[in-house]
């Protein structure tokens, strides 16, 4: 198949060179240029979406409709294109997407992956996707291959984008929660080493929990997703919690908790940096 690729990040890179090195035709397109081994690069979005299938990993909201929403950009895109948004991205703005999508002749399908670059090395992503059944039956073989497993949640686009969002939200609570139960512990003589050892044995053993248990027992904060996005895609959770008319404290506090990292200068290390915080340590230099 004919791919196009818009945006070429930590992420956006290896999805492009899986793709290619499964034997499809990728072309790409950059706002910052760039190059990825067995893939063209395109001068226009416009000519990234000319073949079968398009995948856009971009930051956020506002990158994606710069880049998407733009004069012409989805009225010149070839019809019958399947174009795959894999960004974390707001539900009310995938419901934009959606709409704007219809409206321009072109099938549109939300699947944000959970996974950080090197498990997207590895093709290893899991990956949330949501969208008209025959547009998912077209792109599945893509899927496939950025992903190692494909989670069907249903046909409406932006039910996958929540839950995304949810996930995440679900993560920085985790980080808190190993974190404050660390003050307990530690402080009660339990090197936290040996708690994490009890805890991914028994309780919580999930990748989540092994790989942020290590950043906080070495108080190292490596970024493999960045405080600053996490604490974007925590506005993103809040802006949805709000159209339900609910309150949710844990989400609430695991912002603030955050947004605290950020403001204290931590916004490039890893968002399990708000670990920090609340253990009262300073994370060494970046080497």
């Amino acid at each position: 198949m004919e791919i196009g690729i818009l945006g070429l990040g930590a992420m956006g890179s290896v999805m492009a060179r899986n793709l290619a090195g499964a034997g499809h035709t990728v072309k790409a397109w950059n706002r910052s240029g760039g190059a990825v081994e067995g893939v063209t690069m395109v001068a226009s979005q416009v000519e990234a979406l000319q073949g079968d299938a398009a995948f856009t990993m971009l930051a956020d909201d506002n990158a994606i409709r710069e880049t998407l929403l733009a004069p012409g950009v989805l009225e010149g895109a070839r019809k019958g294109l399947v174009h795959v948004v894999t960004s974390t991205i707001s539900v009310a703005f995938a419901r934009e997407l959606a709409a704007q999508h219809a409206a321009a002749g072109l099938a549109y399908v939300s699947a944000p992956v959970l996974g950080r670059p090197d498990v997207a090395a590895k093709g290893e992503l899991n990956v949330l996707a949501g969208g008209p059944p025959e547009a998912l039956a077209k792109v599945r073989p893509l899927l496939d291959v950025i992903g190692k497993r494909v989670w069907d949640m249903g046909p409406d686009a932006p039910t996958a984008n929540a839950a995304k969002i949810a996930c995440n939200m679900m993560i920085t609570m985790a980080i808190e929660a190993m974190a404050e139960a660390v003050v307990l512990t530690e402080s009660n003589g339990l090197a936290r080493e040996s708690f994490f050892e009890l805890i991914l044995a028994t309780l919580f053993g999930s990748r989540s929990y092994q790989v942020y248990s290590a950043n906080i027992a070495a108080n190292r904060y490596e970024p493999g997703f960045k405080a600053r996005l996490g604490l974007k895609d925590l506005r993103l959770a809040t802006e949805a919690a709000s159209e339900t008319g609910r309150a949710l404290p844990m989400l609430a506090a695991v912002r603030e908790r955050m947004s605290d990292t950020v403001a204290a200068g931590m916004g490039e290390l890893d968002w399990s940096a708000m670990a920090a915080l609340t253990l009262g340590q300073v994370p060494p230099p970046r080497d």
